[in-house]
């Protein structure tokens, strides 16, 4: 069962908590972890791109000469593809990147992030973080205490309140997040995950209830199959 330390206040390590086997030590699968970000970054394109193509721009209604007789390549319209101002070839158009990934697979890909953070030893839990002022450099300071200094850390709260909000706003290095909004990328792209206690039981719930929604159930607790009659 993997563990990870307490740390105090003063960034000291204190007393270890037990991790969820089932949640933090998982198999990682690069894969999966892989097509997940794959979904996330192409969920953030707008894909409102846009070209006018040959039948878009405007002009070209007569043909510029003659067709034989001046010398020249044969040409039907100024605003043909080869023409200055004309219309661009297979251009892009608004689109939507949106990739389908199922439930199941997109929260064992969590599980898989969070176990790979714990693995390289990058996961640590605090009891809790009061801002009380909500000033940047009181956050900062509490941060520098705990070992936490211009790398890119990920503060996972259970509760995201304004005045830590408003401390980490202008923190180029630090992202806060809720359990229930902390994503792939996130914690695959930040060196650093903290959690206070009350976050990390949220999370542990959350990425432990099955992706359904119902419980889970073995194999041989499932009802018999009816029999047929001949």
């Amino acid at each position: 069962m993997p563990t990870v330390p307490v740390l105090d206040a003063k960034g000291k390590k204190g007393a270890t908590v037990e991790l969820n086997a089932d949640v933090f030590g998982v198999e990682i699968r690069v894969p999966l972890l892989h097509q997940a970000v794959t979904r996330e970054l192409a969920d953030r394109r707008a894909g409102t791109h846009a070209s006018r193509g040959r039948s878009d721009v405007s002009g070209g209604g007569r043909k510029p000469w003659k067709q034989k007789g001046t010398g020249r390549a044969r040409q039907g319209s100024i605003r043909a593809t080869q023409w200055k101002g004309g219309g661009k070839p297979f251009g892009p158009k608004p689109r939507s990147y949106a990739q389908d990934l199922p439930r199941a697979m997109r929260r064992e890909a969590l599980r898989a992030a969070v176990a790979a953070r714990v693995a390289d030893g990058g996961f640590s839990v605090i009891e809790s973080l009061d801002v009380a002022d909500g000033k940047t450099k009181s956050l900062v300071t509490k941060l520098a205490a705990l070992g936490l200094k211009g790398e890119r850390t990920l503060l996972v709260v259970r509760e995201l309140d304004g005045q830590v909000a408003r401390a980490s706003r202008n923190v180029p290095w630090l992202s806060v997040e809720t359990p229930a909004h902390v994503s792939v990328h996130q914690l695959l792209r930040s060196r650093r995950i903290v959690c206070d206690r009350a976050g990390l039981q949220t999370l542990e719930e959350t990425l432990a209830a099955p992706a359904s929604g119902h419980p889970r159930r073995s194999p041989s607790s499932r009802p018999p199959l009816p029999m047929k009659l001949r």
